[in-house]
């Protein structure tokens, strides 16, 4: 048998045998895996003292490539943190996840994320293939629509890496900033973590309206960091 044969054969044993270590480790994750309640989950972070940020954006970076919502770490950043550091280590976790899981995506290929996927696979295929910039931002803002199958579906469905991280970047800062904020609020009552939630939910709402307009072509002004996507896919 010949070298050239031998490359394919063991290049689909890989992904293969990688899928079904990502299957496995989901299916675990989803049955097996659950976070502690937010009290619980302050405390253990606590407990690391100065090394707990690090040991937070680990766990969030984890759980981004999950199909654990990530709602429960970036409150709980809000909690642990407060609104300013807890948005900058919860935005910095769950971009390393989102980046880890598309490039992930890209080894394992098209065929075997379409089985990761399972009943999200035609709906996700059917929005981001061939897809860029405004569909990635729409998605990630809409209300209900989980993070890791965007992640997944950006890498094997042809988003492009650099629409894929200015997208991601753009359109994840909102609702961990609201995430966090209202996490800081229930840890601190105060009236500028309230203005913080009001005005970080209010952007949230006003960014899916203009993401999804964007998307559909209907908008007339382009999104922050369009120009730049666009400007890096040409090389210009």
């Amino acid at each position: 048998m010949s070298h050239k044969a031998l490359g394919p054969a063991w290049g689909s044993f890989f992904r293969n045998a990688l899928l079904v270590a990502v299957l496995a480790g989901m299916i675990y994750a989803a049955f097996n895996l659950r976070l502690p309640p937010l009290d619980e989950l302050q405390q253990r972070i606590e407990d690391f003292g100065w090394a707990g940020w690090l040991v937070f954006v680990g766990l969030y970076a984890a759980v981004a490539m999950t199909p654990i919502p990530v709602t429960i770490m970036a409150v709980s950043g809000g909690l642990i943190f407060g609104t300013l550091e807890g948005s900058v280590l919860s935005v910095i976790g769950v971009l390393i996840g989102c980046f880890a899981a598309y490039h992930l995506a890209r080894l394992l290929g098209t065929q075997a994320v379409r089985k990761l996927l399972g009943s999200h696979a035609e709906k996700v295929e059917s929005h981001l293939e061939g897809a860029g910039f405004e569909a990635v931002c729409a998605l990630r803002l809409t209300p209900g629509v989980p993070y890791w199958p965007v992640n997944y579906g950006s890498g094997a469905f042809g988003v492009t890496q650099r629409d894929f991280v200015v997208a991601s970047v753009i359109s994840t800062v909102p609702g961990q900033v609201a995430l966090v904020a209202l996490g800081a609020f229930i840890a601190d009552q105060t009236i500028v973590n309230g203005v913080v939630i009001g005005v970080s939910w209010a952007v949230v709402v006003a960014m899916t309206i203009w993401a999804y307009r964007s998307w559909r072509g209907t908008s007339n002004h382009r999104l922050p960091g369009a120009g730049f996507a666009a400007e890096a896919s040409t090389g210009t």
